[in-house]
């Protein structure tokens, strides 16, 4: 990698030094102060919207050629803000997760011993296209007594820009300092090399985005980083499956939303009931706009199947295309995830509680699910108000990162005059 650029170099370590000493205050400024915040932010948020939009707008048309996926991804409306802000209302009302105390315990000679939590310090978010991600990461952070500095895709600044606005708003409204959430000062993508080697300045790094980001992020960053590759997310449909429900549930599971990371890619379904249910599980999701690349098997049911390929198994489509793959029960359906998997989410749909337990235990992946859609792997779904991104690593925070996942912890050991012999 090229050397940073002085002055690039220079506006990191400003923004940084800035964030840190934000964190500080952050780390000791009681609930009601970040709360309060927080809700000065929404409610900006909902004074603002006719200008977040038409930013939005902005970036939208000076942004050409995009994917549908992509484009639903920037897209913002007045549901969408309203729904920003809700999210940053609900971050809010959340349980204060700085300061708690995890374990207490006293050893024999006498001395009490408390694991509590604090804030990690400065976090680093590097995020693609979405714009509603700055608000949830400058709400979650500010919740869990951390600063944030905020590098959204070239594509979202204008919206970046505007919501970052809002929250500052409310920083200001609280008596915190504006330092606390900033964005970054420059489009130079010279930028992120610096936040990826800015070791002492920032204690943490989450991207949000695609493969390419995420690989770049984890391969060049001297920051501890909490992130996930890929959602390459399973719905298993076992023989015990209710079939009006296996419909239901893979439909959303697929088409709800097919460009986020909890959409489901790959549909793997019992071979004892293909024949009956695949062919009305294929003509519920054409409906819907879906085409597929299935396995022989599958081909073999509903013979117009695209034939798939073993990359095609490997693949975060992000759009309406779903792998089909016949499986032999539950233990063929675990091999191919572990294989194929990006330990994201899977689901299983069944009636046999038995089988689901057996699935549920056997996964690495971060999330399971039984009789549920993999789209309820999110944070506001799973009572965090937001989320900053979904955890796949083995360290720190796994599923969906919230404000108790932002935290760390420290030991507090009280005496009462021990010396060690």
């Amino acid at each position: 990698m090229n050397a940073i650029a002085d002055d690039v170099a220079q506006l990191l370590d400003t923004a940084a030094c800035a964030a840190r000493e934000a964190s500080a205050v952050l780390a000791t400024a009681p609930r009601p102060q970040r709360d309060a915040a927080l809700m000065a932010a929404a409610a900006a948020l909902r004074a603002r919207a006719d200008l977040v939009i038409a930013a939005n707008a902005a970036d939208v048309e000076g942004a050409p050629g995009l994917s549908a996926a992509f484009r639903d991804r920037l897209l913002l409306n007045p549901a969408r803000v309203e729904a920003m802000a809700r999210a940053v209302e609900e971050v809010a009302a959340l349980p204060d997760p700085v300061g708690r105390v995890l374990a207490e315990w006293t050893r024999p000679n006498g001395l009490l011993i408390r694991r509590v939590t604090q804030p990690l310090g400065v976090i680093g978010m590097i995020y693609e296209s979405r714009p509603n991600v700055g608000a949830d990461a400058a709400a979650l952070c500010l919740k869990a007594g951390s600063a944030v500095i905020l590098r959204g895709g070239s594509e979202s600044t204008r919206s970046a820009a505007a919501i970052h606005g809002c929250m500052v708003e409310g920083l200001r409204a609280a008596g915190l300092p504006e330092a606390a959430v900033q964005i970054a000062p420059t489009a130079d993508r010279a930028f992120v090399a610096a936040m990826l080697r800015a070791a002492g300045l920032i204690d943490l790094i989450i991207p949000r985005g695609g493969k390419g980001l995420v690989t770049r992020v984890q391969q060049e960053a001297r920051v501890p980083v909490l992130a996930h590759a890929e959602g390459l997310c399973h719905t298993y449909i076992h023989e015990g499956a209710d079939p009006a429900m296996a419909r239901t549930i893979l439909a959303n599971a697929k088409m709800r939303r097919t460009g986020v990371c909890g959409a489901t890619e790959t549909l793997l379904i019992d071979s004892a009931i293909a024949p009956s249910l695949l062919p009305l599980l294929v003509e519920d999701l054409r409906a819907l706009g879906c085409d597929f690349r299935a396995d022989d098997r599958a081909r073999a049911i509903v013979a117009d199947l695209a034939p798939a390929t073993e990359e095609d198994f490997r693949t975060e489509w992000l759009d309406a295309i779903l792998s089909v793959k016949v499986v032999d029960g539950v233990g063929q359906a675990l091999d191919h995830i572990r294989r194929f998997g990006s330990e994201h989410t899977e689901a299983i749909v069944t009636q046999d509680e038995a089988v689901a337990t057996h699935f549920l235990n056997n996964l690495a992946s971060a999330v399971g699910m039984w009789n549920a859609s993999t789209q309820f792997c999110d944070g506001g779904e799973f009572g965090f108000g937001a989320e900053i991104g979904i955890a796949t690593g083995r360290l720190h925070a796994r599923g969906p990162v919230g404000p108790e996942q932002l935290c760390t912890w420290r030991y507090q050991v009280i005496g009462t005059g021990q010396t060690r012999p």
